[in-house]
């Protein structure tokens, strides 16, 4: 998330009355979770484990909750509570705005585009043309939507990322300040759930179908031309490159990638990333010729103790 205008050190370590380390006429562009950093962006990290990546990451501004070595080039901002100054930022420099009324004035709407009864379309919305959106879509703030796409009945767009900090008396959420991005030509069948990226963007690429109640979590991102059956669940940070087909009720962990031209078949768990152009199945995943060889093999144990005894 890049910020309205460029911002010093001074300005934001005054906004969070905390210290700094660095020049405080340190540029600072924008804030972003560490897997889409880039220079002059702010990354928060309240743990020891993760203090390397941080610090050695494009982000050149590092929100951290102790003094360290400040790497050349960067700035550190000392909090001593980073996860929730990250949010103090996002409620700062991307509100939450109010609405009154069913498709927001500032919303923008292209030519040809039919929106049927009871659907909100929110703050700074832009749906390009040739569109259809069927009754009651939810399409929250900042979603940006393409040429010729179709959203079925129900489906929601832009929702909070599902990202919690444990502490003593409950859960903190992290505060989803991101967008959601379809591109053109993609279909999204009824009921179905993508959420916004808590900085960045949730795309989902030209010519890519969904099939109802799929969920698309924060961050992820899907290619071109990709077909997702029923009931799939993605989690947050995914890749799934072009021309994958997932059939239905299969799962994702976090943070994976799904190469290009992969089929991933129905009831699969997806526990970790995998290569492109071949067919996987079961849980963990495997491909599917040694999955169904294993199944195959376990059919026999009770013939092989037979003989054994």
């Amino acid at each position: 998330m890049k910020f309205p205008k460029i911002h010093s050190l001074q300005e934001i370590a005054d906004l969070l009355n905390c210290e700094f380390i660095g020049d405080k006429n340190f540029e600072v562009l924008g804030m972003n979770e560490i897997h889409v950093v880039e220079p002059g962006d702010i990354v928060f990290v309240d743990h020891p484990k993760y203090y390397d990546k941080a610090l050695q990451s494009a982000a050149t501004i590092v929100l951290i909750n102790k003094k360290v070595d400040c790497p050349e080039g960067k700035a550190l901002l000392i909090s001593d509570d980073p996860f929730r100054d990250f949010n103090t930022l996002t409620k700062h420099f991307k509100p939450f705005q109010f609405a009154n009324v069913s498709i927001s004035s500032s919303a923008e709407i292209g030519e040809g585009t039919l929106i049927q009864p009871n659907s909100f379309i929110g703050n700074h919305v832009k749906i390009g043309k040739n569109c259809l959106i069927h009754s009651n879509v939810s399409i929250y703030d900042h979603t940006v939507i393409g040429d010729n796409v179709i959203i079925h009945a129900g489906t929601i767009l832009g929702a909070d990322a599902f990202y919690y900090k444990k502490r003593p008396d409950g859960f903190d959420q992290l505060i989803s300040g991101g967008r959601v991005v379809i591109e053109d030509n993609v279909g999204i069948g009824a009921l179905c759930t993508i959420d916004k990226g808590v900085t960045g963007d949730t795309t989902i690429g030209e010519g890519t179908k969904l099939d109802n109640q799929v969920h698309v979590g924060h961050d992820t991102v899907i290619g071109k031309k990709c077909l997702i059956a029923s009931q799939t669940g993605i989690a947050g940070c995914v890749v799934i490159e072009d021309e994958v087909t997932i059939w239905g009720q299969v799962g994702t962990t976090s943070g994976i990638t799904i190469g290009a031209k992969a089929v991933i078949m129905g009831q699969t768990g997806v526990t970790k990333s995998v290569e492109g152009g071949k067919s996987y199945f079961g849980t963990p995943i495997e491909e599917s010729r040694e999955k169904l060889k294993q199944l195959a093999n376990i059919k026999k144990i009770p013939e092989i103790l037979n003989k054994l005894k």
